[in-house]
């Protein structure tokens, strides 16, 4: 495949992953920053999670700049178990407008629908009862569950909270996570700030902080750990949602933590909180592009700050 076959219509990327000149292009989008190591790619074809529409009977993608829906029943750049699905999706009776986001779970497809809709309709009940998921909720109620989906991360698997979010690719999720483990060497105690469902808790044996998840309960935009607590790790490592970590920055650089090792989705609050870090103290000693959002603008950023 030369071209995506959707691409130039579909909304979903903007560059064309299955063209030659693709890393080139998406390099030429790399902030100005101080990259230590050469950008980590990610294949396409990995993407166990999908974020589609519906709206006026149809289910698909947004066409690129509109509103209208172009019907894709096979994207190249999801895993085969959700290409398989999406012409199921496809004929259901949807009413109103909104969000389907479909997950690869480890034991199936879980299913999980925002609408416009408040309440579904025995239609489509009865038809999303043979569709072959695991798990379908409608606005956070679930309207069909034949397992608890799971995911695992290494070793250890959890529940997968509908809707949660997870790295889209299981190989970007454990390269992240080997690089994590591999900068953490050596360290005693060990903070995983914004831990979501733990993809590096586990393997850091890390005591894991955010506001849904597996760690302690704690909203770290509000509540950011202390001074105090953070003098009891030698090591923390800070997953931040897109909004960075502005308020757990400021906190650090005037705690006694010897290394900080961010892995950021958004380089411009990256770029922030990377200021707050060398301000207060820290040297960053490496950072890694890694297209983890392949055919998007988006780069994932692994750095390591040393005090």
């Amino acid at each position: 495949m030369k071209t995506c076959p959707f691409f130039g219509r579909c909304g979903g990327c903007k560059f064309d992953f299955a063209a030659p000149d693709y890393r080139d292009k998406k390099t030429s989008t790399l902030p100005q920053m101080p990259i230590t190591d050469n950008p980590i790619w990610i294949d396409a074809g990995l993407r166990r999670r999908g974020d589609f529409c519906f709206g006026g009977g149809a289910f698909g993608l947004f066409e690129s700049g509109t509103k209208n829906i172009i019907p894709i029943t096979n994207c190249p750049n999801m895993v085969a178990q959700i290409n398989a699905i999406l012409p199921e999706l496809a004929k259901l009776p949807w009413a109103g407008t909104g969000a389907c986001l479909v997950t690869l779970c480890d034991n199936g497809i879980d299913i999980n629908i925002t609408s416009t809709v408040p309440y579904v309709s025995p239609d489509f009940r009865h038809a999303a009862e043979k569709i072959h998921a695991i798990r379908i909720t409608w606005n956070d109620k679930v309207i069909i569950q034949n397992a608890t989906p799971m995911v695992s991360f290494g070793d250890k698997s959890v529940e997968y909270p509908s809707g949660a979010f997870l790295q889209p690719t299981i190989h970007g999720a454990d390269i992240l996570r080997d690089m994590v483990v591999t900068a953490a060497n050596g360290a005693k105690r060990v903070a995983d700030l914004f831990c979501g469902l733990g993809n590096f808790t586990f393997a850091l044996n890390a005591d894991g902080f955010d506001v849904v998840g597996t760690g302690a309960k704690r909203d770290l935009f509000k509540k950011p750990l202390t001074v105090g607590m953070l003098n009891t790790y030698d090591c923390v490592v800070m997953d931040p949602p897109r909004a960075g970590a502005d308020a757990q920055c400021r906190e650090i650089i005037k705690s006694n933590v010897g290394r900080v090792i961010y892995v950021s989705c958004n380089p411009n609050t990256f770029r922030r909180d990377m200021e707050t870090l060398t301000r207060g103290g820290y040297k960053l000693t490496k950072l890694i592009p890694v297209d983890q959002f392949t055919g998007s603008t988006h780069w994932e950023i692994f750095s390591v700050f040393e005090k």
